[in-house]
């Protein structure tokens, strides 16, 4: 009896630590998503048979109001370290409201002629 309940406890304990480490990043504010935007800049390191650039950005904000990028997410070979050389360490504007959030950042460049 005393084995089931330590066994009771230690599940319980797994089952609220696993259902606290959900991942469930954050939409940036259109304020976040200007400054980004500025930073990146028009340019693109586009496909050749392609006219636009889609990518999925997941970053975070330092307490020295840096962006971090964590990941790109691209079907661009060259759209990963372009946005990671333009954005890593870049400061912004923008305060968060919790130093360490993680934002998920849906880009889509289109070129222009």
């Amino acid at each position: 009896m005393k084995n089931l309940k330590l066994l009771f406890v230690v599940f319980t304990l797994f089952v609220f630590s696993a259902s606290a480490a959900v991942f469930n990043p954050i939409k940036p504010t259109d304020k976040l998503r200007a400054d980004i935007v500025n930073i990146i800049g028009p340019n693109c390191p586009y496909e050749y048979d392609k006219n636009e650039c889609t990518a999925e950005v997941l970053f975070t904000i330092n307490s020295n109001r840096e962006i971090i990028v964590l990941s790109v997410t691209s079907p661009n070979e060259k759209a990963e370290p372009y946005l990671k050389n333009k954005l890593n360490y870049k400061k912004i504007s923008y305060t968060p409201t919790r130093v360490g959030e993680i934002f998920l950042l849906p880009l889509r460049m289109v070129r222009k002629y």
